[in-house]
C-alpha cells in the first residue's frame, strides 16, 4: 500500500470523495484504485482565514512500485516536487507496524480462579484478555449494571438522592461511563490500536481509528461496556453487580482469598490473583488495603473548578468570525491550556467537553464533586473544562491517605457552600478575578444539576489555589480571547482529576505481596480510558506469564 500524508482540504471528506483526490495525487484513474482508508484525521485551526482538514490515507493501486521508482528518481534528481501534487501530498510506502495480539494462555495451570474488582477500562480489559485467552475471571463490581446505574445518576441529579455505591464514580464502565470517552493518550504502545480496535467492535463508533482526537460520547459508551459485559459472560466469565471487595487475607506473603460484601451478606473467595482496578475514588478500598499493610504513596494530584463557557464563543474564537459563518461545518473546539507560575504550581486545563455538560460526580455523602461529560454528537451549549491546581504530597502532610483526607475537605466546604442539598457553589469569572460574590447569573446557564449557588469562591477553595488561578486566567486569556469573559462560570469542586494514592507495585505485582495486581487510575499508573485499558492489558500479560512459568 501507499501512505499519502498531509492532504490538506478546506472540507471534511467523505472515503469516496478521497479516491478523486488519491487518484489526482497518485496520476492515475480512480478505477485503479483498489482499497482507500483513512489512517488520521486532524483539522488545522492556527490561520483562521485558511482552515483545513488534514488527512493521511492508506491506498492500494496495481502500480504501486512503478509509482515509488518514479518518486525515488525525482528525488534523487532532487527535484523539489518530489512530494507534491495539486494538493501537497506527501508520497511513501505503507510499512505496517506489527499488529498487537495477547498471549495464550496455560489455563490448566490455574488453580483459582483470578478475581477482577472494578469494572471500569481496566477491569473491563483485564478480564477480556485473560478470558479470550482461557482464563475465565470473577468480575466484582460495587455498582450497578449500566442500566440501573443511569437510573441511579438520574435520581441523583434531579432529586438529589445519592447511591454511594451506584453513582458517577461506582458502576459497569467506571467513571468514565459518565464522560466525554475521550481516547486521548500520551501513551505511545502497540496496544493502543488493540484498545481501539476492540472498542469499535462492541459499538464504538468507527472514526475512533484514524481521528486525531477520537472520543465515544457518554451515550455510546454505555453500550459498548454493555457490549463487554455481554461477551465475558459469553466467554464464562462470572460478573457480579452490586459486590464489593471488602477485606482480603494474606498469608506467607501471598495473597489467599477475597472478602466481599453483597446487600447484608458477606463471603469469601479464594484466589491466588487479584488484579485491583478500583477506580480513583475508592477511598474505602485503599483504608482497606493500609489495614492491610499494602504499600500505598502519597501521589500528587490537581483540584480547582469546572469553567464553563458558550461553545459558540469558543469556536468563534479559535476558528474566527468568517469560518463560523461559512457552509462548512467545523467540529465543536475544544482547547488545552497550561500555566507553570514563579511559585513552581501548575495550572492547567483538562478533560474538556466540548457541547457538554458540568455534572455532579459526587460519591459520599455531604460533598460536592464536579466532573464533565458529553454525548458523541457534542452538541450543547456550553463547553466546560476542569481548570486545575497541581496538589504534591506536601500539601496534605505526605502520608499515605493524607491526599484523601484533603480532597474531603474539599468536597465537604463546597456542599456547606452551595446549600447543603448537593448544588454546587459557582460564582462568574468577572467576580472571582475581583474577589467578590457572585450576586446574580450572567449570560451562560450553568448545567450543572441539580443547581448552583452563587458565592465568592475565595471563601471556599483553599487561598493557593484561587490564587493560582488568578494569576493563570489573563495567561489564558491571551491564548483563547474569550477564555476571561465576565460571564465565564466557575463551578466547584474538582477533586477526583487523579488518583491521590499509588499503590506499589513491581512487575505489575504488589510489592512484598504475590498474587495482587493493582492497575488503572484508581492504582496511580494511568490518567485515563486509554491508558488505563493499557495498563490493565500489561497486568492481564503478567498474569499469563506466571501461568507459564507454573
Amino acid at each position: 500500500m501507499l501512505k499519502l500524508s498531509d492532504i490538506r482540504l478546506k472540507k471534511k471528506n467523505t472515503e469516496s470523495e478521497l479516491h478523486s483526490v488519491a487518484a489526482e495525487a497518485l496520476a492515475v484513474c480512480e478505477n485503479e484504485i483498489t482499497e482507500l482508508r483513512i489512517q488520521k484525521l486532524s483539522i488545522d485551526a492556527r490561520r483562521r482565514h485558511d482552515i483545513r482538514f488534514v488527512y493521511t490515507i492508506l491506498v492500494s493501486v496495481s502500480n504501486e512500485n512503478a509509482i515509488l521508482e518514479s518518486i525515488e528518481k525525482r528525488r534523487s534528481a532532487g527535484k523539489k516536487d518530489v512530494d507534491s501534487s495539486a494538493f501537497g501530498v506527501k508520497i511513501s510506502e505503507y510499512i505496517p507496524s506489527e499488529p498487537y495480539s495477547f498471549p495464550k494462555a496455560e489455563a490448566s495451570n490455574q488453580l483459582t480462579r483470578p478475581v477482577i474488582a472494578g469494572t471500569g477500562p481496566a477491569g473491563l480489559f483485564a478480564a477480556l484478555c485473560l478470558a479470550e485467552a482461557g482464563i475465565k475471571c470473577i468480575i466484582l463490581e460495587r455498582g450497578q449494571a449500566v442500566d440501573e446505574r443511569v437510573a441511579k445518576v438520574r435520581d441523583f441529579w434531579e432529586k438529589g438522592i445519592l447511591d454511594e455505591e451506584s453513582n458517577v464514580q461506582f458502576g459497569e464502565g467506571g467513571a468514565g461511563t459518565f464522560s466525554d470517552g475521550k481516547l486521548t493518550t500520551g501513551v505511545n504502545d502497540r496496544r493502543i490500536h488493540f484498545v481501539l480496535e476492540r472498542l469499535v467492535e462492541y459499538g464504538a463508533p468507527g472514526d475512533i481509528l484514524y481521528l486525531a482526537k477520537p472520543h465515544i460520547g457518554t451515550d455510546k459508551l454505555r453500550k459498548v461496556v454493555k457490549a463487554i459485559r455481554l461477551r465475558l459472560i459469553e466467554l464464562g466469565c462470572d460478573v457480579r453487580f452490586g459486590h464489593k471487595l471488602t477485606d482480603i487475607e494474606i498469608s506467607n506473603s501471598k495473597l489467599k482469598s477475597v472478602t466481599i460484601k453483597h446487600g447484608d451478606s458477606i463471603y469469601s473467595i479464594e484466589t491466588d490473583k487479584l488484579i485491583l482496578a478500583p477506580g480513583n475514588s475508592a477511598r474505602d478500598t485503599f483504608e482497606m488495603l493500609h489495614k492491610a499493610n499494602v504499600r500505598l504513596m502519597p501521589k500528587a494530584f490537581s483540584v480547582g473548578v469546572r469553567i464553563e463557557h458558550l461553545q459558540k464563543d469558543m469556536d468563534t474564537a479559535q476558528y474566527g468570525y468568517e469560518a463560523m459563518n461559512s457552509v462548512i461545518k467545523y467540529p465543536a473546539c475544544d482547547y488545552k491550556l497550561a500555566a507553570h507560575l514563579e511559585n513552581s504550581r501548575s495550572v492547567y486545563t483538562f478533560c474538556v467537553c466540548p457541547g457538554g455538560l458540568v455534572v455532579a460526580a459526587a460519591s459520599e455523602h455531604g460533598g460536592v464533586v464536579t466532573n464533565g461529560m458529553s454525548l458523541y454528537s457534542r452538541d450543547d451549549e456550553n463547553i466546560n473544562g476542569a481548570l486545575l491546581v497541581s496538589i504534591t504530597p506536601d500539601d496534605f502532610g505526605n502520608k499515605p491517605l493524607g491526599g484523601i483526607e484533603f480532597q474531603r475537605q474539599l468536597e465537604q466546604a463546597a456542599f456547606e457552600a452551595g446549600g447543603n442539598n448537593y448544588c454546587a457553589p459557582a460564582q462568574l469569572v468577572s467576580d472571582f478575578l475581583k474577589k467578590q460574590a457572585t450576586k446574580k447569573p450572567g449570560k451562560i446557564t450553568p448545567s450543572y444539576l441539580p443547581g448552583v449557588n452563587y458565592c465568592n469562591l475565595w471563601d471556599v477553595l483553599p487561598e493557593f489555589v484561587c490564587s493560582a488561578i488568578l494569576e493563570a486566567i489573563p495567561q489564558f486569556s491571551k491564548r483563547i480571547s474569550c477564555f476571561s469573559i465576565p460571564d465565564a462560570v466557575m463551578t466547584a469542586v474538582e477533586t477526583r482529576s487523579s488518583s491521590p494514592v499509588r499503590i506499589e507495585r513491581e512487575n505489575y505485582e504488589t510489592v512484598g505481596i504475590c498474587g495482587i495486581f493493582p492497575c488503572g487510575e484508581g492504582a496511580g499508573y494511568a490518567g485515563g480510558i486509554m491508558s488505563a485499558a493499557v495498563d490493565a492489558i500489561r497486568c492481564a500479560e503478567a498474569i499469563i506469564l506466571q501461568s507459564q512459568q507454573a
